[in-house]
């Protein structure tokens, strides 16, 4: 079975973020990055090379595959800021009607810039969905 590719690394967070080439999109993460950080208590780490990560859980799925990923993060994409909240959105519906201008996949939250959503819905999103991690993996 093949290993997951996107895992912990040494590379800086702040020279990732700091090498963002659009600026908004760099401003905005550096944002996300202050908010994070306010947020967990595990500090920043790259996974591979797009993603900055904070802390970890272990998943098994039913076929056997399994691996390490962070409890949440985000990453400075192109085409918008992703941000994941690992146990998706199902039981946050609340906060999703609350957040604003933002689209979502299973585990991905796409927000085109920060100004688009509402700050303390998206950081009570991202609590509660470590909490959830936390409490489901550990």
């Amino acid at each position: 079975m093949a290993e997951n590719k996107t895992r912990p690394n040494k590379a800086s967070v702040l020279d990732f973020l700091n090498a963002v080439e659009h600026k908004a999109r760099r401003k905005d993460a550096l944002a996300l990055y202050e908010l994070f950080n306010n947020i967990m208590w595990e500090p920043a780490v790259m996974w591979g090379t797009s993603i900055v990560g904070y802390g970890q859980y272990h998943y098994k799925y039913a076929s056997g595959r399994e691996g390490d990923f962070p409890l949440t993060g985000f990453s400075p994409r192109k085409q918008n800021l992703s941000i994941y909240i690992m146990p998706g959105f199902k039981q946050h519906e609340y906060l999703m009607q609350q957040l604003g201008k933002h689209k979502t996949g299973a585990s991905c939250l796409y927000i085109n810039k920060l100004a688009d959503v509402d700050l303390s819905i998206l950081k009570q999103l991202i609590e509660e969905s470590v909490k959830y991690m936390r409490e489901k993996y550990h």
